[in-house]
């Protein structure tokens, strides 16, 4: 009777030990996702942004996925670490705007891309990871227990090893840095003294990208002002301004939410126009002092020539000449006539889902920003006169192989190259609306420097109609405009060799002291 008590004891002690066991076990499986998800969501609320933070959140993915197969114990965790851990993700975001953290929208182009490189991008650095550590544990675990023949364990493991693969090559790609090739002279060698950089500076409290290039430091500083709101054009300008660089240090800039410097989006309620514009006149004043330069070149392409004006307008000193291509007078008159032209073109047409669509929307400006701006710039290529962009442009842009959006350049890593595509869609969602009230016909009557105007004359007549009214009108010291057949929007890009030859036959002989 002593012996069958004692065994009754310790079988009850094993069973309070093997109940405890279960309880951490479960613990375990739940709050290592959801405390990873907590404050991967917190730390990164438009996902990993930086390379950093990629691998940051690649290493936590593995680790939560290890703690959660060893304490599961069972494939179930496959499903359940990872979609404890999304969900966690998900109600950190629930105070955080833009297209790429907000709900799917699978009526628009945008939504797709927006799901692409928004959440697509944050599962496959993320839950990878997590499902090779979870894979992990399970075979660790099953070591002890019945093992199958050795032919059938190793065709078992193949998933496993492939997964392992992905990851391993997908960290590999994510520390593959950025470059800007090196200014070359006619033989081929880097030219000595020349200026070829990637460059982060702090502008109005947050890292900033700069690319910088020139074939000397001495040269006038021309800043380009890149397009969207939110478009980076690193790589288009490294390539299709490289002829400039023998007369200027070229400047590109990847403003606050683009590109390069797309970390710098959150919080995006800081990021207002006249933030923009301090931070151009900021930048202004960083590359008068580095390249002591009394003043700069200030160059804009749609966006950026709003931008543009605006710095100069108010900071008229700090600049020898106001450059602009594919000029913007008001975005709001613009989105109107667009909107009408598009609906127009779909009544002619016979298509009656545009026709409805557009209704639906109703007149600008856009509540839904961007959905229905990426349905009015699908239809730009039918509203826009017929021409051929130089054969020089296409040339020079295939050689290069920019890819979409520039975004096969060599001056992206592998998480810019994504942040390239968010910040067309994100920073355009937050600076959009807040340009419908500008309108240079009324608000910027004079510049006190001088104007060159790049005009296309296959640009959309909902824009160059406004340009050249306010052209026309404009006081100014001097004033040239420049017109193309062979040009539609980003005319200072498909009209390269016309500009150079501009730059240094009149730009620079009539704006720079001592040329």
């Amino acid at each position: 009777m002593i012996t069958e008590r004692g065994n009754s004891l310790q079988e009850r002690e094993m069973a309070t030990i093997l109940g405890a066991s279960g309880l951490y076990r479960a613990l375990i499986a739940v709050t290592s996702p959801v405390l990873a998800g907590l404050l991967i969501g917190q730390a990164m609320p438009y996902g990993p942004t930086t390379t950093a933070q990629v691998l940051a959140v690649m290493i936590a993915g593995l680790l939560v996925g290890l703690a959660g197969g060893l304490a599961v114990g069972s494939r179930w965790a496959l499903v359940l670490v990872p979609l404890l851990h999304v969900m966690a993700v998900e109600i950190m975001r629930l105070d955080i705007a833009g297209p790429t953290v907000d709900a799917f929208r699978p009526d628009n182009p945008y939504g797709l891309l927006a799901l692409i490189v928004g959440r697509g991008f944050h599962t496959v650095v993320g839950v990878l990871p997590m499902l090779l550590g979870v894979g992990l544990a399970l075979a660790i675990s099953r070591q002890g227990g019945e093992n199958s023949s050795r032919v059938r364990s190793l065709i078992g493991h193949l998933p496993l090893a492939l997964l392992a693969f992905v990851v391993v090559a997908l960290a590999v790609l994510a520390l593959i840095p950025a470059r800007t090739p090196p200014i070359v002279g006619a033989d081929g060698e880097p030219v000595p003294g020349s200026i070829a950089s990637l460059e982060k500076v702090e502008i109005g409290g947050h890292e900033q990208a700069l690319m910088i290039r020139a074939y000397s430091p001495d040269l006038p500083v021309l800043l380009y002002l890149s397009g969207g709101p939110g478009q980076s054009d690193l790589a288009y300008s490294r390539v299709l301004l490289a002829d400039l660089t023998d007369d200027f240090v070229v400047v590109a800039w990847d403003q606050r939410g683009t590109g390069k410097s797309y970390s710098a989006l959150h919080p995006a309620e800081t990021l207002t126009l006249a933030q923009a514009v301090a931070d151009t006149i900021e930048l202004t004043n960083y590359l008068r002092e580095r390249f002591d330069e009394e003043k700069i070149y200030l160059l804009g392409e749609s966006w950026g020539s709003t931008l543009g004006v605006l710095a100069v307008q108010q900071r008229p000193d700090l600049y020898h000449a106001w450059i602009g291509s594919g000029q913007m007078v008001s975005q709001r008159e613009t989105d109107r006539r667009l909107y009408a032209d598009v609906l127009a073109l779909a009544k002619e047409t016979g298509d009656t889902d545009l026709v409805e669509q557009m209704r639906a929307y109703g007149e600008p400006p856009y509540a839904d920003i961007p959905y229905p701006n990426a349905t009015v710039m699908s239809q730009y290529e039918r509203l826009a006169p017929p021409y051929t962009p130089p054969q020089a442009y296409i040339e020079r842009g295939m050689a290069a192989n920019l890819g979409p959006y520039g975004i096969m350049g060599s001056e992206y890593n592998l998480v810019e190259k994504t942040n390239v595509l968010r910040g067309l869609i994100d920073m355009f969602t937050v600076m959009y609306p807040q340009l419908q009230g500008i309108d240079f016909r009324q608000d910027v009557a004079r510049l006190e420097v001088p104007v060159y105007i790049l005009d296309g004359s296959a640009e959309l007549s909902a824009r160059r109609e406004l340009a050249l009214e306010w052209f026309e009108g404009l006081e100014a010291p001097s004033k040239r405009i420049f017109t193309f057949e062979a040009g539609g929007h980003s005319v200072v890009f498909e009209q390269f060799e016309a500009f150079d030859r501009i730059a240094n036959e009149m730009i620079l002989p009539e704006t720079y002291p001592g040329y």
